[in-house]
C-alpha cells in the first residue's frame, strides 16, 4: 500500500537537502543595481553593486563585480541599506501581558520568545540589545540556527535594589525573612535584586559570568512597576560605583534605567554610559551627558492614542503619561549639546505593539530628519553596541554600515527611507529583501 502523504515528505526533505547543499557551496550574494545608503553619510551611492561572501560583505562598488556562480538579486534601482538596530529591547518581555509573564514557566516563554524573534526579524531589525531578562537560550538557538532572529547583545537579568524598578515580589513579600529563597523571577535569572556594596558586586559579576555583553542597573523609578514612584533615586552613589567599576573590570559598561534628573546625574558620576529612558533630563545634566559620552537611549512613544502604551494597573498608566510629556523637552536639551543619541523601542507586554517597531522608528521625524533617524537606528546604535568592547560576542565586522568587511545585515526597500521615513513602518510591503549574516530570510521580488 502506498502513502502518498509519506512520499510527499520524502520528496520535499530530498529538495530541502538540496537546496541547502546548493546555499552552502554557493555562499556568495551579488546585489547589483542597487543605489546604497551605508549607514552614515546622507548620500545614497549610486548605480551600485554589492558583493556578499559568507557572512560578510566582500565589495561595495559603482562598477561592476565579477563573481562567477554568485546568487545575483538585481535590485531595480532600490535602496540597500543597513539591518535596523533596536537599542533598547526585551526579547523575553514584548509580547504577553505582564500578568502573563509573571506566571509563565519559563521553558515556554522561551519558546515564545524565539518565536517572535523569527517575526522581529521579518520586521527588518537583525540586531537587538536586550536590556533585562534570561535571553541566553534564546541567543544561543539563534545563533546556532535552531531559531531565526535577530543577533542579541545580552543585558541578561538587570540588577536593582529592595523596592526598585526590578522587584517584582508579591505586596506581601517583604520585610523578608533571612534564608528566604529567591523568587522565580530571580531564580530563572530575568531580574535579581541586591542592596549594599558587597552584594551589588557579588550580583554584578555573576551577571557577567552568565555572558552579559554589558550589565543594566535599575537607577531610578520606573513605570511598570508598582514599589517605586518616578521621583525616586536607586541605589546610593557607593552602590552605583560599585557597580560601575565591576562592570570596568570587565572592560564593558553599565546602561542604567533612569527617569529622573537626580538619579541622571548620580549615575553619571559614578560612570555609566548609558541613559534608557531619561524622560527628565535637565540642562546641565544634559552637558554632562555630553562631556563625559554618555549616550541617551531614547523611546520615541505617545502619550495617547492607538501607539500608546496599555497597562493594566491605573498607577503605571498615571507614571506612563508623566513620562512621555518630557520628551519634546529631552529632544532639545540633547540636541542642543550633542549628546550622543540611540534609538530603542522598549516594547513590552503587547504583541500588537510590537508588530509596530518599525512605526516606531519612523516617529522619530517628529524630532529627527529621516537620515538622522536611519543613521541612529542603523551606524549610531552600532557605536553604542561597541562599548562592550571585548564582551561584544559579535567582533567578525562592524554592524549597522555597507561597507566592506562588515557583517551582512542588509535590508532592500521599495523606495527611498532617507526621503520618506515611512517606508520602515510597513516592513511587509516596502522591505523586499532582507539579510541576515549573509543569509536571506525574506526576497519578495
Amino acid at each position: 500500500m502506498k502513502f502518498p502523504l509519506a512520499g510527499l515528505i520524502s520528496s520535499f526533505l530530498i529538495v530541502s537537502s538540496a537546496l541547502a547543499a546548493e546555499q552552502a557551496v554557493n555562499s556568495q550574494t551579488l546585489f547589483t543595481n542597487v543605489y546604497v545608503f551605508d549607514g552614515v553619510n546622507e548620500k545614497r551611492i549610486e548605480n551600485a553593486n554589492v558583493l556578499i561572501e559568507g557572512k560578510l560583505i566582500k565589495q561595495v562598488s559603482t562598477s561592476g563585480i565579477d563573481a562567477p556562480g554568485a546568487t545575483v538579486i538585481n535590485g531595480g534601482g532600490r535602496t540597500l541599506m543597513p539591518g535596523l538596530i533596536d537599542a533598547h529591547w526585551h526579547t523575553m518581555f514584548s509580547f504577553w501581558p505582564i500578568s502573563k509573564v509573571m506566571g509563565a514557566n519559563f521553558g515556554a516563554l522561551s519558546i515564545a520568545a524565539a518565536k517572535h524573534s523569527g517575526e522581529q526579524l521579518l520586521r527588518g531589525f537583525t540586531t537587538v540589545r536586550d536590556v533585562g531578562g534570561n535571553v541566553f537560550g534564546v541567543k544561543m538557538a539563534i545563533d546556532s540556527g535552531i531559531a531565526d532572529g535577530p543577533r542579541i547583545y545580552p543585558s541578561g537579568p538587570y540588577i536593582g535594589q529592595t523596592s526598585g524598578h526590578g522587584d517584582f515580589r508579591g505586596p506581601n513579600d517583604v520585610p523578608e525573612n533571612p534564608g528566604t529563597p529567591l523568587d522565580y523571577m530571580q531564580r530563572v535569572g530575568h531580574t535579581i535584586i541586591a542592596d549594599g556594596v558587597p552584594d551589588v558586586i557579588k550580583r554584578t559579576r555573576e551577571i557577567l559570568r552568565m555572558g552579559a555583553s554589558q550589565v543594566k542597573a535599575m537607577a531610578g523609578g520606573g513605570v511598570s512597576s508598582l514599589y517605586d514612584p518616578l521621583d525616586v533615586t536607586e541605589y546610593t552613589f557607593e552602590e552605583a560605583k560599585a557597580i560601575v567599576d565591576v562592570a570596568k573590570t570587565w572592560n564593558t559598561y553599565v546602561a542604567i534605567h533612569a527617569n529622573t534628573d537626580a538619579a541622571i546625574r548620580m549615575w553619571a558620576e559614578a560612570g555609566a554610559m548609558s541613559v534608557e529612558h531619561g524622560f527628565f533630563i535637565e540642562e546641565d545634566t544634559a552637558k554632562l551627558m555630553a562631556q563625559k559620552g554618555m549616550w541617551w537611549s531614547m523611546q520615541p512613544m505617545d502619550a495617547h492614542g492607538e501607539d500608546a502604551f496599555q497597562f493594566e494597573s491605573p498607577v503605571s498608566t498615571a507614571k506612563y503619561e508623566a513620562c512621555v510629556a518630557g520628551l519634546d523637552k529631552v529632544v532639545a536639551l540633547t540636541k542642543k549639546y550633542k549628546v550622543k543619541t540611540a534609538f530603542g523601542t522598549d516594547l513590552l507586554f503587547d504583541p500588537e505593539l510590537a508588530a509596530k517597531e518599525g512605526k516606531f522608528l519612523a516617529k522619530l521625524k517628529k524630532w529627527y530628519s529621516p537620515y538622522e533617524a536611519l543613521k541612529m537606528a542603523t551606524s549610531d546604535n552600532a557605536e553604542l553596541l561597541a562599548l562592550s568592547g571585548p564582551r561584544n560576542p559579535y567582533q567578525a565586522g562592524p554592524l549597522g554600515v555597507v561597507r566592506e568587511g562588515a557583517y551582512a545585515d542588509l535590508i532592500l526597500v521599495n523606495g527611498n527611507p532617507l526621503e520618506n521615513l515611512d517606508l520602515v513602518a510597513d516592513p511587509a510591503k516596502n522591505f523586499v529583501v532582507i539579510m541576515k549574516d549573509g543569509k536571506i530570510y525574506k526576497n519578495s521580488l
